[in-house]
């Protein structure tokens, strides 16, 4: 009468299955390309955890959070059209001579 509850693993209720976070396991999570280069190459990092010991996820996922940021600030640097011309002796240009 008092049998255990199996779990759909068919071990013990709440037992985690193979793999998976609670074993540190690879969780076998496919990610889809961004259409980045650049973010995708960072996001590749995020496989290096599965090979690691939980205690050293951390050091990846500050990793990839970095080049994550550093991606995005990259977007906000690229150059624009230039800034709009001064008035004459402004901005570096002499000014027209009087005639």
């Amino acid at each position: 009468m008092n049998e255990p509850m199996t779990g759909p693993g068919g071990g013990p209720e709440g037992a985690p299955e193979q793999g998976g976070p609670a074993t540190g396991g690879p969780l076998g999570v496919e990610r889809a390309a961004t259409g980045r280069p650049e973010v995708d190459e960072v996001l590749r990092r995020l496989a290096d955890a599965d090979h690691l010991a939980v205690e050293e996820h951390l050091a990846v996922y500050e990793d990839v959070h970095g080049g994550l940021r550093e991606a995005l600030a990259a977007l906000d640097a690229r150059p624009g059209p230039p800034p709009p011309a001064g008035p004459p002796g402004h901005g570096g240009r002499p000014a027209a001579a009087p005639e």
